[in-house]
């Protein structure tokens, strides 16, 4: 049995495939996920499990140069905003880096999240819960 905090098989797989620059999603319940790209569906019902347990466990496995927002998120969801923002300067000084960070409308994030390697659903149920991890790598 795998010892790391990643045990989803499917999800661990797609970060082990990872090269620079290839993008995950980490989407709430109702991200419209395009039949063409894959999706991880772990979401059980409302709220379980929730955006930001996800994201930690991810970011654990995945190194992160870049994040992709909604500008909407912020203003309609601050909660989640000051969470992740909190979480990315963690995440920063785990990695040893910067994390550029990008805010787009909401409608260029759902084109954008079409080109990302997989999309990973959430229970979340709270408004622009996601974002496009975009791979570093450790060297």
């Amino acid at each position: 049995m795998k010892k790391a905090a990643l045990l989803n098989a499917e999800l661990s797989y797609v970060i082990a495939k990872l090269g620079h620059t290839d993008q995950v999603v980490i989407a709430d319940a109702g991200l419209p996920i395009p039949a063409t790209t894959q999706r991880i569906d772990l979401a059980l019902t409302h709220g379980v499990p929730g955006f930001m347990a996800v994201l930690n466990v991810v970011t654990q496995e995945m190194q992160v140069e870049r994040v992709l927002l909604a500008e909407e998120l912020e203003a309609q969801n601050p909660a989640i905003h000051q969470q992740l923002c909190e979480h990315l300067a963690q995440l920063e000084a785990r990695q040893g880096n910067t994390i550029e960070v990008s805010y787009i409308p909401h409608a260029a994030f759902k084109t954008q999240s079409a080109q990302s390697r997989a999309i990973v659903r959430t229970g979340e149920c709270s408004p622009y819960a996601n974002v496009i991890l975009c791979a570093g790598v450790t060297f």
